[in-house]
């Protein structure tokens, strides 16, 4: 009698654990590096994820994006048991989402995210740094043309000016000439016609 109930209560108990079994074939995740939640002021190197069984790489995707939707990773995951590790790309401080979809045994896929703070970031400084160059090199060729320019500039007013001494004089030179052919001819009629009265 004490037999027959005990193996009632074994039969009755093995429908309860059998549903179990599948709910264990699940994958979950068992810690982060850095943590959930966590405020980070230097940027890790890697993220590391770690599961309860180890992910298998073909059913497995992460991405990590951090503000503005900038992708982070900067590389493909690599796998060690049941650790996937992500290389990380900063940018921006802000908040970064660690997205994960692995496979499970029972072939349902689980998904899950890692949030973390990064409290500080990347400078944005080096366009400026390209563009001061270039406004001093016009500066720097400078010197060599502003020696040659004075000179050029200081050659070109004065022969303008001989020039115009130049048309000067020989004007003058014209006017007295023509004076002196002028009273020359006049005194010639002069000598001529006392000549012929005489």
């Amino acid at each position: 009698m004490a037999r027959g109930v005990l193996v009632l209560g074994l039969a009755a108990g093995v429908p309860v654990l059998l549903p179990a079994t599948p709910a264990a074939a699940h994958n979950s995740l068992t810690g982060s590096d850095p943590t959930n939640g966590a405020r980070v002021a230097t940027a890790p190197k890697r993220i590391e994820l770690r599961f309860l069984a180890s992910p298998a790489p073909a059913t497995t995707k992460i991405t990590v994006t951090g503000p503005d939707n900038v992708p982070a990773a900067g590389g493909a995951p690599t796998f060690a048991g049941n650790r996937v590790s992500v290389p990380f790309t900063p940018g921006a401080a802000g908040l970064y989402i660690v997205a994960y979809r692995i496979g499970s045994a029972d072939g349902h896929p689980v998904s899950g995210e890692v949030r973390f703070t990064l409290t500080t970031g990347t400078a944005a400084a080096p366009p400026s740094t390209t563009a001061a160059p270039t406004t001093a090199a016009p500066t720097s060729a400078a010197p060599g043309t502003p020696t040659a320019a004075p000179a050029t500039s200081a050659a070109s007013p004065t022969p303008a000016a001989d020039e115009a001494d130049d048309d000067g004089g020989t004007g003058w030179l014209w006017a007295v000439g023509a004076a002196v052919v002028l009273v020359a001819l006049g005194a010639g009629l002069l000598l001529r016609r006392r000549s012929a009265r005489g």
